[in-house]
């Protein structure tokens, strides 16, 4: 398995913002790191989507519950910070 930089909590929250406006089809200028996933019209197979996107980028194990655990890009980027940053 390859190395994988350590990511900054910026680099994460960009990276997370690009998926989900890939995902929604939108300019990632149009997706607000405060709103929760939900309310962005992120559905559930996109939320699992996500989680693979995840595991495959950052190389770690998430949970499928992960967007709802987390439900905004801020959370989320901030979650993987912290589990990124343990290993």
């Amino acid at each position: 398995m390859p190395d994988i930089a350590p990511a900054t909590l910026t680099e994460i929250r960009d990276w997370l913002t690009e998926r989900i406006a890939f995902y929604l089809e939108v300019p990632a200028e149009g997706v607000d790191p405060s709103v929760k996933f939900v309310e962005m019209g992120l559905d559930s197979v996109y939320a699992l989507t996500m989680c693979g996107d995840i595991e495959d980028r950052f190389e770690i194990a998430v949970e499928p519950t992960i967007a709802w655990d987390h439900p905004t890009v801020d959370a989320l980027a901030a979650h993987l910070n912290d589990e990124l940053n343990r290993r």
